[in-house]
């Protein structure tokens, strides 16, 4: 299933958050998401946070996993 989340609003800046918060890099991340068999790279996590790519519902759940956090974390301010 490739389904995908339309960003009509960017959540780049709260993972951004939750990764600092992690003390993770974006390398780090990457590769954690690697190891849930999403194929990742450093640059391709850098456009998910700057928003310039449409998230996948996969690739949300992985980094849920990643940052141990809920999902309403990454929409956090955007009510």
């Amino acid at each position: 299933m490739n389904q995908k989340i339309k960003q009509d609003f960017c959540i780049g800046a709260n993972l951004r958050i939750l990764r600092i918060k992690a003390g993770l890099t974006q390398e780090q991340v990457a590769i954690k998401m690697q190891l849930f068999g999403l194929n990742m790279s450093r640059d391709f996590y850098a456009h998910i946070e700057n928003g310039t790519y449409n998230i996948r519902a996969s690739e949300l759940v992985a980094l849920r996993s990643v940052f141990q956090c809920d999902y309403a974390d990454f929409f956090v301010g955007m009510d």
